[in-house]
This record gives structure tokens, C-alpha cells and sequence, in this order.
């Protein structure tokens, strides 16, 4: 089940002025390195939680309904469900009316499941069944909650100061202690 990544974030979870505040640095000298920095951060932020942080969109890709007719979604928190469709053997896309579904966007994974207990059969055996996502917490840095921005904060300071350095760990034991609360958890 692939997650092919729509829409990128439109911003950060941290500014660039945040992130020099917490560098303490007063030039612009290194504006480009830290702002690469800070999207870095983020992706391995968003990796190790498996959260989205900033608002995005996600095309999720099924072969088949899953058996238990529940669908659990890869990505969260969602935020919306975009479309549900089925594909035919010939490509052809049928999307299905929001009226046919239900969506539990508060679990993790969120869920997805046909209000009569029935989906559609696709028509292709690959690939046959698209669900587009959002998901994140919100448009703005301040949606993020605070413990995950400061994971992102820390891990770009470390980067910052580790800069060629090849010897230093890659995520500090603070940043992983930041974002182990959100760490989806096995049943």
C-alpha cells in the first residue's frame, strides 16, 4: 500500500527566525543551510512518529478492500477524507459518493469503512482502489504541538553544529525522547 505524497507542506513546523533564535545566530550568512535543515528535521521528525506535521496531501493505493472491510490509513493525524475511487481494468477512475463510507479520522490509523458493508470491486489488480488524504495537524507552525517542534528545533541545532561531522549520532537522545510520546503504538 503506497502513500505517494500530493501536496507538500506549504511551511514549516519551525520559522526560520525560530530556528536562528535558537542557534543564536544574527546573520543571513547561513539562512539556505538552515532552512534545508529545518525541512530535514522535519521528514526525519514526521519519519519516526509517523505523523504528518504541517497540513499535506496523500494519495494512499490498495490492490483490495481489506477482509475485514476496515481500511487503515498510513497517514495521520487526518484531518480529511479528499475522495474514495475505484479503478476499472481500463483505468478509468469511479469516485464514491462521501454517503457510502465512514471515516474514523481519530484513530491511529485512521479508518475507513463502507457504510452497507460492501465496497466496490476495482477492476485492476494493482493499484486499483485510490484514497486521497489530508492530513497534519494545521496550515500554521503553531498547530504542531510544542514537543514536536522543539524535536525539530534540537535536531537541527545538532545538525548545525555537527556539520561534516561524521562521528556525531544522527537523532540526539533528547529529539527521540520529544517524540516518543507520539510514536504510534503496536498493538
Amino acid at each position: 500500500m503506497p502513500a505517494i505524497l500530493l501536496t507538500a507542506p506549504a511551511a514549516e513546523p519551525v520559522t526560520l527566525a525560530m530556528a536562528k533564535a535558537h542557534l543564536r545566530i544574527g546573520h543571513g550568512d547561513d539562512d539556505q543551510a538552515i532552512t534545508t535543515l529545518i525541512a530535514a528535521a522535519r521528514r526525519v521528525a514526521e519519519a519516526r512518529t509517523g505523523l504528518c506535521f504541517i497540513t499535506q496531501a496523500w494519495l494512499c493505493l490498495f490492490d483490495a478492500w481489506p477482509e475485514d472491510l476496515t481500511v487503515r490509513l498510513p497517514v495521520a493525524p487526518l484531518a480529511a477524507i479528499t475522495e474514495v475511487a475505484v479503478f476499472a481494468a481500463d483505468g478509468a477512475k469511479a469516485v464514491l459518493a462521501p454517503a457510502l463510507y465512514v471515516a474514523d479520522l481519530a484513530s491511529r490509523p485512521p479508518r475507513l469503512a463502507p457504510v452497507n458493508g460492501v465496497w466496490p470491486s476495482p477492476g485492476r489488480a494493482l493499484n486499483g482502489i485510490g484514497i486521497t488524504v489530508t492530513a497534519g495537524f494545521g496550515a500554521a507552525p503553531e498547530s504542531v504541538p510544542e514537543p514536536l517542534r522543539q524535536a525539530v528545533l534540537l535536531l537541527v541545532a545538532h545538525w548545525y553544529a555537527h556539520r561534516g561531522d561524521e562521528a556525531a549520532p544522527q537523532v540526539p537522545a533528547s529529539v527521540m525522547a520529544l517524540l516518543a510520546p507520539y510514536r504510534a503504538v503496536r498493538p
